[in-house]
């Protein structure tokens, strides 16, 4: 049941990201060739007025195929004779469609939660013998760690865990002023709590914020935007050799841990919802991956559409769009050599383990 909610999230995934370009492009009387889900060799397809519509085999993307997108055309409803600034914003629909359904789902889980509030960082005590005392206070809000801001609750574990232990810098809310400390002496000590030794910074954190509209508003957004800073972290971790391609996944590798996600949970119900939560996760990441300025991405196009646009401006004169056109063709045959490694290595993840 799970794979199947795995590949049905995924593909509407692919469908609303891609729903955001074809309407927008309908919006600004932009002609769409085709409308496809999936890539590869065509399953099924059908015609609706100007526009062909299909269903392919492989599972790894889709596409709005807009007249004049890919190179010149004298066509007056091309894509490329529109205003740059519609051609942004149908660029940027389709990340934009991803995030706000993963804010959406993001609102209906936090809504429809049975807990009664929000956990937020504000300390409410400190355990035996802990050293923060006195650097820190009772009814303090952590806000920053080391310059990196706590959106939600978990962020403090995270971002101390990936600072390791030692100086860091922390930003509290302290009566309502906003307050640094400077080299925070951050060290864990062994705490023993019902027979279990535990590592911890011995400082608790329990105060809960009533459930409200607004705060489920607010949480929600936030929940979102934490989201979206872990492709910043990923992405710095790649480039410094903190990850490599082992801890990358691709649709295989996605599908598959959504699946997990379902089976190891407790009950069907608490699997569901935690698919579904992951889903909402997924969303917001590919919303903020896909608006990265690589060629074949929409951040790409977008990049060199503003590249183009002021080059124009200034020298008077157009650039041939056939010249952008291989570019992103160029970027479209190393995306998907990069694809298809990554998918190899999920393929050979679930293989071996």
């Amino acid at each position: 049941m799970f794979l199947l909610i795995a590949i049905l999230m995924f593909s509407f995934l692919i469908f609303i990201h891609e729903f955001g370009h074809f309407i927008t492009a309908k919006l600004f009387d932009v002609k769409v060739n085709e409308f496809s889900i999936f890539m590869g060799p065509r399953l099924l397809h059908w015609g609706k007025g100007e526009t062909e519509y299909s269903i392919r085999l492989l599972p790894i993307g889709g596409y709005c195929a807009m007249e004049g997108e890919d190179g010149a055309s004298d066509d007056p409803r091309a894509f490329t004779k529109k205003a740059p600034w519609k051609r942004i914003i149908i660029l940027a629909a389709g990340a934009a469609m991803n995030f706000l359904s993963g804010l959406l789902i993001l609102v209906i889980l936090y809504g429809a939660a049975a807990s009664t509030g929000f956990r937020v960082p504000e300390i409410t005590g400190f355990m035996e013998g802990c050293r923060l005392e006195g650097t820190l206070q009772v009814g303090d809000v952590l806000e920053q760690v080391n310059g990196d801001n706590i959106y939600v609750f978990s962020d403090f574990s995270m971002l101390t865990d990936r600072a390791g232990e030692g100086l860091m810098d922390l930003t509290v809310r302290r009566n309502g002023q906003r307050i640094v400390l400077h080299d925070v002496n951050m060290v864990k000590q062994e705490y023993t709590t019902d027979g279990v030794t535990t590592r911890l910074f011995g400082i608790t954190m329990g105060k809960v914020e009533p459930k409200t509209p607004l705060t489920v508003l607010q949480h929600a957004w936030w929940s979102a935007i934490d989201f979206g800073r872990m492709v910043k972290m990923g992405l710095v971790d790649l480039i410094t050799g903190k990850a490599g391609l082992k801890d990358m996944s691709g649709p295989v590798g996605i599908v598959d841990t959504i699946q997990e996600t379902g089976k190891s949970s407790e009950t069907t119900a608490d699997g569901v919802l935690n698919v579904v939560y992951f889903c909402a996760f997924i969303a917001v990441n590919l919303a903020f991956m896909n608006l990265l300025p690589i060629p074949a991405l929409d951040g790409g196009h977008i990049f060199l559409l503003l590249v183009t646009w002021i080059i124009e401006s200034v020298t008077k004169r157009r650039i041939d769009p056939k010249y952008e056109a291989y570019i992103h063709a160029a970027g479209m045959v190393l995306l998907l050599g990069f694809m298809l490694v990554v998918t190899a290595n999920d393929i050979f993840k679930l293989i071996s383990g």
